[in-house]
């Protein structure tokens, strides 16, 4: 990317700075904070990213009660979650180039403000419109957030803690998808839908006023780079149609309709022109020239494959236990809460062993560890208890405080200070696109394996043969009619090719984590003085 060294005065931004700011940051950027200052810039950053995530996966649980208060059908309604994954997808990867253009400190407080006025807005809709259009631009405005904050945490800290720094990001990242759908569906049985959004207005504008004070004479130098109107156009229309493909593929059978063909053939087509576009323009909206970077390919990619399979059987679990097994909406919840406590508690000693020790070994550590996890899952039966549903996913906490943190490290290791908001923007769509790849396969396979489970089940379920004849017998003497009969065992046929299909998929979530760990050694993290990898050092 060009610098504001190389461009003519007449070319830098004319945009007001703020009073105290330096008209441009010192030669090797800003020392680190300390005290209360980084304190306050630490939790000021994390409930922006909590309110961020949260936000994410709150409306999920409530969509039938957001339809039935509108007067549309609950498929209509998933159109709030589908718009919000679209545009929040196309902003995310233009992260570095709105840094370059705003500059970093501006661009996150506009983007917190921005979501706070959108949140608002959409607990106000009066319609699926009017709540669609502002999740559109909830959503627009919440891509530059994360990878943001990402990069702002780790300028605060020096970079002998950079891996703490990451640790205490990432535990807002693994708490939310959590939390949103308990707290959502708390505040849909108690409240009115619309605090789902109202929730975020203090939250924010708390957050959004802390960040300016603390971080607002550390802003980034702004180049005044010409709008890559092309790259930026074809970057929307394939995102946004893989992103429909993704979320309406399961509802539309897939390929059997006409829609999700166009929409395959369009998201190929403009990500082939976007690719080579963006690979030859002058100044590219997305700098995808970060994957000639060893550590950021090896490291984006096995982040990004590993958290589609991991979200993938998050959404399978609770989907499990309450189609399959009968729990309600809460005890499945319940069920998954406990994957949060690990996480926490381990995230900080992850942090401290990043500052002197390889990330890759302990990377590979989270993946054996999921592997495990999805092994004991796919020991599971139709008479499974809630406390070894719980076990794996209280085990599991483990695997994801030393899975994301030192795969971030990984991918952020070795770039320079310039190259941090992009590397962490494009890091966290391919996240975001795995993580909708993820529980789009999840659940059209757990689908398509079930039908296949039941179909050989019900080839031994027919008359003549001794154990249904045995059955059908007891319940017969028992008062129950043979139609009666049939479909109650074709309930119990259900519920066992169902959970034969999950395991199924737990299974080769195993062999996928299993497979990963071989990625994580083609990454080559430079080291720093103190032993530690120096991802942290493109932040200063």
């Amino acid at each position: 990317m060009s610098t504001a060294s190389s461009l003519p005065d007449d070319a830098a931004d004319q945009a007001p700075e703020a009073p105290a700011a330096p008209a441009q940051p010192p030669a090797g950027g800003y020392p680190p904070l300390e005290g209360s200052a980084r304190t306050f810039g630490t939790i000021a950053l994390s409930a922006a990213v909590f309110m961020n995530v949260l936000d994410s996966s709150i409306a999920n649980v409530s969509i039938p009660t957001i339809a039935g208060d509108l007067g549309v059908s609950a498929t209509q309604g998933t159109w709030v979650i589908t718009s919000f994954a679209v545009a929040n997808a196309i902003t995310v990867p233009l992260t570095g180039w709105l840094t370059q253009r705003f500059g970093q400190v501006r661009l996150f407080v506009l983007s917190v403000m921005l979501f706070v006025i959108s949140s608002w807005l959409c607990g106000f809709a009066w319609s699926l419109e009017s709540l669609v259009f502002f999740r559109v631009l909830q959503g627009a405005v919440a891509g530059p957030m994360i990878p943001l904050s990402q990069s702002l945490m780790l300028a605060s800290y020096p970079r002998a803690k950079a891996g703490m720094a990451l640790a205490l990001w990432s535990m807002t990242i693994l708490v939310g998808p959590i939390a949103g759908p308990l707290l959502g569906g708390w505040i849909s049985d108690n409240y009115a839908w619309s605090w789902i959004f109202y929730i975020n207005v203090p939250v924010g504008l708390i957050a959004g006023w802390a960040s300016w004070q603390v971080y607002k004479e550390r802003d980034t130098r702004r180049i005044h780079l010409p709008i890559d109107r092309m790259g930026l156009i074809l970057l929307v229309v394939w995102v946004g149609a893989l992103q429909l493909l993704l979320d309406k593929g399961k509802e539309l059978e897939w390929f059997a309709s006409p829609l999700i063909c166009v929409l395959a053939v369009v998201s190929v087509v403009a990500f082939v022109y976007f690719v080579i576009w963006e690979l030859t323009a002058a100044h590219p909206v997305v700098d995808l020239t970060l994957f000639a970077q060893r550590n950021f390919t090896s490291g984006t990619i096995a982040l990004s494959v590993a958290y589609g399979v991991f979200f993938g059987t998050v959404v399978l679990l609770p989907l499990w236990l309450q189609n399959t097994m009968g729990y309600t909406a809460t005890w499945a919840g319940v069920a998954s809460a406990p994957v949060g406590i690990l996480a926490i508690i381990l995230s900080p000693v992850v942090g401290k062993l990043l500052a002197r020790h390889d990330p890759r070994p302990i990377a590979t550590i989270a993946f054996l560890i999921f592997a495990l996890i999805s092994y004991m899952r796919a020991q599971f039966n139709t008479s499974v208890d809630l406390y070894t549903v719980m076990l794996p996913t209280f085990i599991q906490g483990a695997a994801m405080a030393t899975f994301f943190i030192p795969l971030t490290t990984i991918s952020l290791s070795g770039l320079s200070p310039d190259r941090i908001p992009a590397a962490a923007g494009l890091s966290n769509f391919f996240r975001l696109v795995c993580g909708a790849f993820g529980t789009s396969i999840t659940t059209t396979i757990w689908d398509n394996r079930a039908s296949l489970h039941h179909s050989r089940l019900t080839e031994v379920a027919r008359p003549g043969e001794p154990a249904f004849d045995h059955i059908m017998g007891g319940l017969q003497n028992m008062g129950v009619s043979p139609q009666r009969g049939a479909g109650m065992l074709d309930g119990v046929i259900n519920q066992q090719a169902y959970t034969m299909s999950a395991t199924d998929i737990f299974y080769a979530s195993a062999l996928i984590f299993l497979v990963l760990i071989g990625l994580i050694w083609l990454a080559r993290p430079k080291t720093s003085a103190h032993g530690g990898s120096a991802a942290g050092g493109g932040a200063h």
